[in-house]
């Protein structure tokens, strides 16, 4: 597949960052603290902002004690975080200005998740705090484009969930979900007078 755009926009849990541990033990804590079921748990959270998540499964509970509960415990677990191969090259190749991370999380959270694995905090980061609308509303994505001064359908879109993959469809962004690819080593692209020509394998 070979598609043209003017700039990049990457969702960072899945994508980013292989956040898979923190994210499931963090989930399962918490699942088992509320007898909840932690695989549903973890099957509505994936790609969604912690906020969303307790809303959707214990709306019962109270959600700002909660979400303090489960951003408390994922700041101070970095155990297991890695960098998706082929992120850190890509980043480091593309001009700052031709790229945002758009994530569900917060911003503290993200650039902790990014520093830890060696990769760049971004001059665009859009998180659940800019956002009225987690994924799978299109806001963020919408936002990130904007702010890199560009209608959304002018972007490519790397996302892992089927929330983000909503989302980014839902801005009018073009999406490469990491599901078709194993990873940023299966991604090559060059500059093309004023576009980017991604092309994967």
């Amino acid at each position: 597949m070979q598609v043209r755009c003017s700039a990049f926009l990457f969702d960072l849990d899945g994508v980013l960052v292989d956040s898979r541990a923190v994210v499931e033990r963090t989930c399962r804590r918490w699942a088992l603290r509320h007898q909840l079921d932690p695989e549903q748990v973890l099957q509505i959270a994936h790609g969604r902002r912690t906020r969303d998540t307790v809303r959707a499964i214990a709306p019962h509970l109270e959600t700002d004690r909660e979400v303090a509960w489960l951003d408390a415990a994922e700041l101070a677990d970095v155990d297991g975080l890695s960098a998706v191969p082929g992120s850190g090259q890509l980043l480091a190749a593309l001009p700052a200005s031709s790229w945002a991370v758009v994530t569900s999380c917060g911003r503290t959270l993200a650039e902790l998740r990014l520093t830890s694995v060696g990769l760049p905090i971004p001059t665009i980061l859009v998180t659940s705090e800019d956002v009225s609308q987690g994924k799978p509303a299109p806001d963020g994505y919408r936002l990130g484009a904007r702010r890199l001064g560009l209608d959304p359908a002018a972007c490519v879109v790397f996302e892992d969930a089927p929330s983000g993959i909503a989302a980014a469809r839902g801005a009018g962004a073009r999406v490469i979900a990491l599901a078709t690819i194993p990873d940023f080593t299966a991604i090559h692209w060059h500059q093309d007078r004023d576009a980017f020509v991604v092309t994967t394998q």
